[in-house]
């Protein structure tokens, strides 16, 4: 099989492409897989670390206000259409995946324009602009949440596939959980609630963090806190040596053993992105999410309540975040582990099995078999 995979700009949009062209590799290990990006998002740095070939095109992220930067994007992105059509013309690849974003626009309307299968993976729960302007062109458009079904009426094949993700459930005995919580530094044996406001940290999540700390109001749960690497530097500066000494909490710039502790803590605190959400399902855990306002239709806040109405997940708000209102709901839910235990199963129980397998079958059922080899 040859494919193209356009996807750019976000870990979000990038690494279920990276996925999906992994899982068609392991099925046909004589596929030939090219991604089509920009020369300015972390494709440039993911996409070559996982061993495939980066072509760019000048496609922009616009949005919806007037202004002659917008429209110079819109220009750009729409001329881009002809960049991508001759790449896929030098290429002729089987199929086009997109993973949503502006790159998907360009790549999507080039393969349709010279009658090449298109396909797409939404991640969230409802749908940004690049999907829905290519809903009724796409031969298939593959879903991370059932929610986003009916803001697409008009795809001609919808089907919910999950979002693939490198975080798997691991069973972790109490006696690891002890040896993970040592090898933070904890020095009780408390619940342990992971926090994270994503790579960049998260403003509104880390004031409330320092508030709780400072304050010392974790006195009954360890916290764990990647705060990014500027909400580090700038905590290094407000606390100096302190910043590894207050009680029952561990600060750091980033966590690169994620899965580890996904699956080792009790209880997450972090924004709602439809990966994190994802990684949060798969290892069926308890979460409170704090979407971020400025999400493009409002999309996190849609993506959590996908658990939270199945009381898996709580909401706070960002307008209402306080360090007050975060430490009660946190104590709230660590007092009653059965209820923690619970949330975590039905969360698990919303996630997909098989993600990538199934994506991958998808894609085989429409594409003509004479072109596949």
């Amino acid at each position: 099989m040859k494919v193209i995979v356009a996807a750019a700009g976000t870990g979000g949009h990038i690494n279920p492409g990276i996925a999906i062209a992994n899982e068609i590799k392991k099925q046909e290990p004589n596929s030939q897989i090219i991604f089509l990006g920009t020369t300015r998002g972390l494709e440039n740095d993911l996409v070559p670390r996982a061993g495939y070939e980066l072509k760019h095109i000048n496609a922009y992220g616009f949005n919806r206000s007037i202004s002659w930067e917008n429209i110079k994007k819109i220009w750009q992105t729409f001329c881009s259409v002809g960049e991508a059509k001759k790449i896929i013309k030098e290429e002729k690849p089987d199929v086009v995946i997109g993973t949503g974003g502006y790159i998907c626009v360009a790549a999507g309307m080039a393969a349709k324009q010279l009658k090449v299968p298109l396909v797409l993976h939404e991640s969230n729960a409802f749908p940004g602009m690049a999907v829905k302007m290519l809903s009724k062109k796409a031969d298939c458009i593959f879903l991370g949440f059932a929610e986003a079904k009916d803001r697409l009426p008009k795809a001609r094949k919808a089907v919910v596939t999950g979002t693939p993700t490198k975080v798997k459930k691991v069973n972790i005995s109490q006696e690891e959980k002890q040896q993970i919580r040592k090898r933070i530094g904890f020095e009780k044996d408390l619940p342990m609630v992971l926090a994270f406001g994503g790579s960049q940290g998260a403003k509104s999540i880390n004031n409330s963090l320092i508030q709780i700390i400072e304050e010392q109001k974790n006195q009954n749960y360890n916290l764990i806190w990647s705060a990014g690497a500027k909400g580090y530097e700038e905590l290094k500066q407000r606390w100096g040596e302190k910043i590894d000494s207050y009680a029952n909490a561990k600060v750091v710039p980033y966590i690169y053993n994620m899965e580890e502790l996904y699956n080792a803590v009790d209880l997450v605190v972090c924004r709602s992105g439809a990966m994190t959400v994802t990684e949060i399902m798969t290892v069926g855990k308890p979460a409170i999410f704090i979407p971020f306002p400025y999400a493009t239709e409002n999309h996190q806040e849609y993506n959590a309540r996908v658990l939270a109405d199945r009381k898996a997940a709580k909401i706070i708000l960002d307008k209402d975040l306080m360090a007050e209102k975060l430490n009660i709901e946190i104590e709230n839910l660590i007092r009653y582990p059965q209820v923690l235990k619970e949330m975590g199963i039905t969360a698990e129980k919303i996630a997909k099995k098989d993600v990538e397998k199934h994506i991958y079958e998808e894609i085989r059922k429409i594409l003509p078999l004479k072109r596949i080899k």
